[in-house]
């Protein structure tokens, strides 16, 4: 890259990551530590200088508490580049956290109040033309200034779940105030890159707002380029795999920006992952002196993805349908919900992203979504979803509570917004943007009157719910402008039609009366939901080695220690999680058989959850998609999560996988609860149903197979049931068996295998239930290992339930979690071992040894 002091001036840009030191504002003292690199947090920087012990570890966060009432310092000393006359240097701060004022060689350039805005800040008379510049940022505290806010609003009731109520008051990253599942961590600091530019011009921001006509034909719109400079002109390129498909160069207009028609004819489509491939075009523009038609600076590229996305709410005898259709394909969006995947954001490197991301699609995971109480997450992020194909559900950052609405605020949240899908419109993968997290249901627990028939927005401002006003009039609006052509949602849930968030018939839910709320059985998934379930869960402890790392004292390795119990924040977890227990599984003893048994239930409830509500999106469209709260942590604990901290999957991972599978076999008996006073009896008849569905656009042809297997014998009971040459519909659910199991029978299985192509691509195994009243004893497991630790075979000679390999890290596994039936050998792949390794441990349901 050139700079301005070459024959063809460019753009110098230099990064501002090291050399820096922090001190406590307020200490009184002037001792500084080294910062090792920014971007950075005070937490991590503390920790580095053994000034806080980790807080992930034993009770630790209870000893950090104080940082997040003292005020933090961090400089840095850097030269000015040899630039020419007539060039420009900036100062790009790409966040700062959060209460930040910034000083320039002692002058104040910069004063920023929102964690999620970025700045650019024109240095050029501020910066000394030889010597050293110093420059220096204060951030303040805000916990103390959120506090101050909200005592000089007492017009608003600051009402909020989960975190204290200071935090409406600041646009921070809401999970920083502790939450169900997550820490107190108040951290502050440049937690994205600052860096100087210097150049003539640039192109500033560059979009598209282009459109794929309804038959898939064509797409056609507008590329724009804002300039920041004297350039005069911009040269549009838009190219895919090394080919120019489109070059102009259009005038910049007013304010600065420039635009060129475009047009393409067939166009490679984007769709997401196993339903079609994921073509991205380059788009670029540079800036250009018309007269001497010279380039000021190198072409800014983006990739972008060529797609039609529709929201379809039809009615229907269920209510009104929500579900995606992606290029004119119905699809279901299984998948799961998505928390800042670290407490101290700047050790997620784009590695770490890519990931948990490759994690979500090898488990079939269509859709993510993007949580309110977060951060508009890194670039990384979404261009690794954009290259995987991983639809984006992306929630605007406000949740479980009601917001105030002064005025100052709704300025920063609109700047917010504005800077946020500005940053994020071209990404092929974000489908469509929610208001917020919950914030309705808040309103509708506290009985928050909202008229819908009062169409007024500026009403809305003096209402017991003003918030209303952000996200039905202030979000959207910024939507029109800005993406215009991308779907926006008031809130994650939402009815849409002025009924309760939880109402099933229309718009998404949350269906929590699975380990809140009613607390109903696991089991009983398939009957509730709704039609669309954009949160439901079911909580297990992590890995034991992520344990032993939270809590390596061995006395605090049992079940109900202190330090295990401060590792689960949600209020209530102990209640919870031992009613599930027992409803369904047998005590044990030592730590080991107790992680696996919570995370038996929890993958349990996935496989019910899953399977059942894909089963009804076959059917109808009933239910339009299933996102599980939560595919990760932000830090080492017992949570919803279906991956713990250290990318180590827990077995709901494997079991959401082989519901998600493109094609999957389904099987379920009734569920009998049998100890009901007016429904007495274990030997009841029972009615069961075997299924296939499908995420092909293209019929399956499939041989299907459902066996009765005694747990106790390992003998088939009944004759099984085979059918061949099953066609399987396109992106349906074709029903092969139906039948009753009769009364009197011993305790057997439901195993169901399909094959496609002479493969087996899919079984399922339906347990009576509930599982404690079955014994496990003398399974006659054979477990061996060939093909040099690449693959592993299994057998049984009877029943096994829940068949779980050890989590080795750098080790993967094409399943795990399984059930093994005689006469069905299973063999899983895996990579990342080498011949001579250790085996990989295992452990089963009832294991004696």
């Amino acid at each position: 890259m050139g700079s301005c002091a070459d024959e063809k001036p460019g753009r110098l840009v230099e990064a501002l990551s090291s050399g820096w030191e922090f001190k406590q504002s307020d200490s009184g003292d002037d001792q500084w530590l080294p910062v090792a690199r920014v971007p950075s947090v005070v937490h991590l920087d503390l920790l580095d200088n053994g000034k806080i012990p980790d807080p992930f570890l034993e009770l630790n966060e209870l000893e950090t508490d104080w940082v997040a009432e003292k005020s933090w310092t961090y400089r840095v000393d850097f030269s000015t580049p040899k630039a020419p006359r007539g060039c420009k240097s900036v100062l790009v701060f790409e966040g700062l956290d959060t209460y930040a004022s910034v000083y320039l060689n002692n002058q104040l350039i910069l004063t920023s109040e929102n964690m999620f805005l970025s700045h650019t800040v024109d240095v050029t008379t501020v910066l000394k033309h030889d010597g050293t510049n110093h420059l220096s940022i204060d951030f303040d505290s805000a916990l103390l200034r959120g506090r101050k806010i909200q005592s000089q609003h007492p017009e608003h009731d600051f009402i909020a779940h989960n975190g204290e109520s200071s935090r409406l008051a600041v646009r921070k990253a809401q999970y920083h105030y502790g939450w169900d599942w997550g820490p107190i961590l108040m951290c502050c600091g440049p937690w994205k890159p600052v860096r100087l530019e210097t150049y003539m011009a640039k192109i500033d921001d560059l979009w598209s707002d282009i459109k794929v006509d309804s038959g898939l034909a064509s797409a056609s719109g507008k590329v724009f380029a804002r300039v920041d400079g004297p350039a005069d002109h911009v040269q549009f390129k838009v190219a895919f795999d090394g080919q120019i498909l489109v070059e102009a160069t259009a005038a910049v207009g007013e304010g600065g920006v420039a635009s060129v028609d475009f047009h393409l004819d067939n166009p490679k489509l984007w769709y997401p992952h196993s339903y079609g491939a994921q073509p991205l075009y380059d788009v670029s523009a540079r800036p250009l002196d018309g007269t001497t038609n010279t380039a000021f600076d190198e072409a800014v590229t983006k990739r972008v993805g060529f797609r039609k996305v529709e929201l379809v709410r039809d009615q229907d005898k269920h209510g009104r349908s929500f579900y995606f259709r992606v290029n004119g394909v119905d699809v279901f969006c299984g998948g799961s919900c998505w928390i800042p995947a670290d407490s101290f954001l700047t050790r997620i490197s784009a590695a770490r992203y890519r990931g948990w991301l490759q994690m979500t699609v090898d488990a079939g995971h269509i859709m993510t979504r993007v949580w309110g109480g977060g951060i508009y997450e890194d670039d990384a992020f979404y261009d690794i979803c954009d290259e995987l194909g991983i639809l984006v559900w992306q929630d605007f950052m406000f949740a479980c509570a009601s917001y105030p609405t002064f005025p100052s605020i709704l300025e920063s949240i609109r700047a917010e917004a504005r800077c946020n899908v500005q940053r994020l419109r071209h990404h092929a993968s974000i489908i469509i943007y929610a208001g917020n997290n919950e914030d309705y249901q808040v309103q509708e627990l506290h009985k928050l009157k909202v008229d819908y028939d009062d169409k007024d927005p500026e009403s809305w401002l003096k209402s017991e719910f003003p918030a209303r006003y952000i996200f039905e009039h202030l979000l959207p609006g910024v939507m029109a402008e800005e993406a215009p052509n991308v779907l926006y949602w008031p809130s994650s849930p939402f009815s849409g039609e002025g009924k309760l968030s939880s109402d099933p018939t229309t718009g998404d839910v949350h269906e929590w009366d699975v380990w809140h709320g009613k607390q109903e059985k696991y089991q009983l998934y398939e009957t509730i939901g709704g039609r669309f379930v954009s949160e439901f869960g079911v909580e297990s402890l992590p890995n034991i080695e992520t344990v032993k790392y939270f809590a390596p004292n061995p006395a605090d390795q049992h079940s109900h220690s202190r330090v295990l119990d401060f590792h689960n924040k949600f209020d209530g977890q102990e209640r919870r999680l031992a009613g599930y227990f027992s409803e369904n599984f047998r005590p044990v003893g030592d730590l080991e058989s107790y992680i696996h048994t919570t995370q038996i239930a929890q993958a349990d409830a996935m496989s019910y959850a899953y399977s059942g509500w894909r089963k009804q999106w076959g059917q109808d469209r009933r239910c339009g998609g299933a996102l599980v709260w939560q595919l990760n942590d932000c830090w080492p604990c017992a949570s919803w999560a279906v991956v713990d901290y250290f990318l180590r999957k827990k077995p709901a991972y494997y079991a959401i996988g082989r519901a998600l599978a493109p094609v999957a076999v389904g099987v379920r008996r009734e569920i009998h609860d049998w100890c009901v006073p007016h429904d007495r009896g274990a030997n009841k008849a029972l009615s069961y149903d075997l299924w296939v569905v499908s995420g092909r656009t293209e019929e399956v042809l499939a041989d299907v197979e459902l066996r009765f297997v005694s747990i106790a014998t390992g003998k088939d009971i009944k004759e099984r049931r085979f059918k061949e040459g099953v066609r399987v519909a396109p992106c349906s659910t074709t029903p092969v068996f139906e039948g009753v199991v009769e009364a009197g029978l011993e305790p057997h299985v439901l195993a169901s295998k399909l094959w496609v192509d002479g493969v087996c691509v899919s079984r399922d195994v339906d347990w009576p239930q509930p599982l404690k009243y079955l014994s496990f004893e003398d399974r006659g497991i054979q477990v061996t290992s060939r093909a040099e630790n690449s693959e592993i075979v299994i057998s049984a000679e009877k029943p096994v339930k829940a068949f779980v390999f050890e989590e080795r890290d750098g080790v993967k596994l094409s399943d795990s979690a399984l059930s093994i039936i005689p006469g069905d050998e299973q063999v899983i792949k895996i990579t990342g071992m080498n011949a001579g390794d250790k085996p990989l441990g295992w452990r089963y349901l009832g294991q004696t040894n």
